[in-house]
């Protein structure tokens, strides 16, 4: 065991196990104190992983290194000679991890948060500890903690608790329990009646601490700033008879102050204890209540004799509220990075544009239905979802020739995933391919909205050069008219209140037709068209709304929505058959000068 101070100003901790709490409270208590540096030098990821954690010191963000070992983390940071232990003890990690931080030449000492070590184990780690003059504090620990310099994990806990007990600072009483849940009242009891703490110290309630209070004791006895001493001792283990024995042997000159709670056996009772301590020499008081009146009456005999000179108070450095706490206190406002309307995750359950998930499946509502509310933010009319979940089945695949299956076939045989493959195939999507729907609505809608005839229409986009979106086919024609178009348009004259922009397109493709045979009147254009007679015949659109979701691109968005379905199976099935890396075949490339 180290015979003087443990911890400065200048200490620095390795931390295992990653919890953020602890370790932004020992930072804001690092800056608290006015430390230039962090007292967090790196953290131990036991998964393995290596990178950094963001955390704060003071207002500014800063990021600590991560590393994957041990050793790795004591080669990177030589300096850092403190471990703290977050480890669980349930995957015998807190030993194996402890064992491997004391063989490390540069920690010397090592503190276990975890509860319930095997005995066993915890011997281990003592034997070896001493036998290599390095300290253990735990198992079963909160920690200890150096006023004004350095404190280890949740030690003293919130910073309002820390500045009321005046930690910021050092005082001139060291402090050793073994109760954790005790020290931060000890603490508070202390600061009220002295000058505050020196050292604090939780060596835990396991019947074989690492470190046992005679050895902190010792240690404090060998401090000059620690004037006396106050110990908290309890039920269990013989721990407080061994500083009966150093009390009787002499090796303790400074005044102790000391109290066992509980009670129990004849033996190893709190009666027993407290007899044994005030008989060798320590102040123990009549009952826990007198002990601060007993804390406050020796700390004032050594005022009155100058061997204490009260420290002066300092004002701490204010340390910076978190964000979301501030907001949560009505402290302060911030504006939101993102907005939402369609969604609201928050509750129980997630709303779709205010419809609660659960409303949507028991009214057994389908994919147009779930489209309606995320995309246009309304419930339509059934006939419109109806249409919509016709258009998405329609337009969900048309074979592996068409250039988005080409290029998802190509990326899957390549042996590529299946979101490679997928997007692959939907970056083909545009004006000559599956993205001319926008475009033909956009040119059918400013046609017919103006009055122009089809010959009026098709000229003057002939004249700018532009063809016409939602005309012509590269397989289908006058005599093998595009089924799904034909499909398409029957449910509408059947279920939509005005077809009045399909019959205008259907005009535009008699006059086309005149021109070419394949000038047919093809699925992106039937789709704009139709889309257009949703929009404007349901009664649920302003204009401003319908030229809004032309120009957004919902239209285009439903394409690609459909033909995510054909990719995926595409890219299904080219890994189900096993298909080899695609070449294409030189017989069909022409090789020219």
């Amino acid at each position: 065991m180290g015979t003087g101070q443990l911890f400065g100003r200048n200490t620095q901790a390795l931390f295992y196990n990653y919890t953020q709490l602890p370790i932004q409270r020992m930072l804001d208590f690092d800056f608290l104190c006015g430390r230039e540096t962090p007292s967090v030098a790196g953290i131990i990821n036991p998964a393995g992983s290596e990178g950094f954690q963001k955390l704060f010191f003071g207002q500014e963000e800063i990021t600590i290194p991560v590393h994957a070992t041990v050793k790795a983390a004591c080669v990177a940071h030589p300096t850092a000679d403190v471990f703290i232990n977050f480890a669980s003890f349930r995957r015998c990690s807190a030993t194996e991890s402890s064992m491997a931080a004391l063989k490390q030449p540069t920690i010397r000492v090592v503190a276990i948060i975890a509860k319930e070590v095997p005995e066993s184990d915890t011997k281990q780690l003592i034997a070896y500890a001493r036998a290599n003059n390095k300290i253990v504090i735990g198992p079963a620990t909160v920690g200890a903690i150096q006023a004004g310099a350095f404190k280890i994990g949740d030690t003293a806990g919130t910073i309002d608790n820390i500045i009321q007990c005046k930690l910021y600072r050092p005082g001139s009483v060291g402090f050793v329990s073994k109760s954790g849940g005790m020290s931060n009242e000890l603490y508070n009891i202390i600061a009220r009646v002295t000058d505050g703490i020196y050292e604090g110290i939780a060596i835990g309630g396991n019947t074989f601490p690492g470190s046992t209070l005679s050895d902190h004791v010792l240690r404090f006895n060998n401090i000059p700033q620690v004037k006396m001493m106050v110990v908290l001792g309890e039920l269990g283990g013989r721990d407080e008879y061994s500083l009966v024995e150093a009390l009787k042997q002499g090796k303790v000159t400074k005044p102790i102050v000391a109290w066992v709670a509980k009670s129990g056996d004849e033996v190893e009772s709190a009666q027993a204890k407290n007899q044994a301590l005030r008989e060798a020499g320590a102040v123990v008081p009549t009952s826990y209540e007198a002990f601060e009146a007993a804390i406050k009456e020796t700390f004032d005999i050594l005022v009155e004799e100058g061997k204490i000179t009260p420290v002066k108070e300092i004002k701490p450095s204010p340390i910076p509220e978190d964000l979301n706490s501030a907001i949560k206190s009505g402290k302060v406002r911030s504006p939101t990075h993102i907005v939402s309307t369609i969604c609201d995750e928050r509750g129980k359950e997630p709303y779709y544009a205010g419809v609660p998930l659960s409303s949507i499946i028991e009214k057994g509502y389908g994919i147009g239905d779930v489209i309606s509310l995320m995309w246009f933010k309304r419930s339509l009319p059934r006939y419109c979802t109806q249409f919509i979940e016709i258009c998405i089945m329609l337009c969900a695949d048309h074979g592996p020739c068409a250039s988005g299956a080409h290029n998802t076939i190509v990326t899957a045989r390549a042996g590529k995933d299946l979101i490679s493959s997928l997007v692959s195939g939907l970056l083909t999507i545009g004006p000559r391919f599956g993205g001319a729907i926008d475009d033909a609505a956009r040119y059918f809608k400013d046609a017919h909205d103006r009055g122009l005839t089809p010959y009026e229409f098709v000229e003057n986009m002939k004249k700018k050069g532009i063809r016409v979106p939602g005309i012509g086919h590269r397989v289908k024609n006058r005599d093998n008219k595009d089924k799904r178009v034909e499909m398409l348009q029957k449910f509408a004259r059947t279920h939509f209140p005005s077809v009045k922009y399909m019959e205008y397109a259907t005009q535009v493709e008699n006059y086309t037709l005149t021109k070419a045979n394949n000038l047919i009147l093809n699925i992106d254009g039937a789709i704009a068209s139709l889309f257009l007679d949703l929009l404007s015949g349901c009664g649920m659109f302003t204009e401003q709304e319908i030229v809004e979701i032309v120009e957004i691109g919902y239209l285009n968005g439903l394409f690609v929505l459909a033909r995510s379905i054909g990719l995926i199976g595409h890219t299904f099935d080219q890994k189900r058959l096993k298909q080899p890396l695609y070449r294409h075949p030189w017989e069909d490339v022409l090789y020219t000068k």
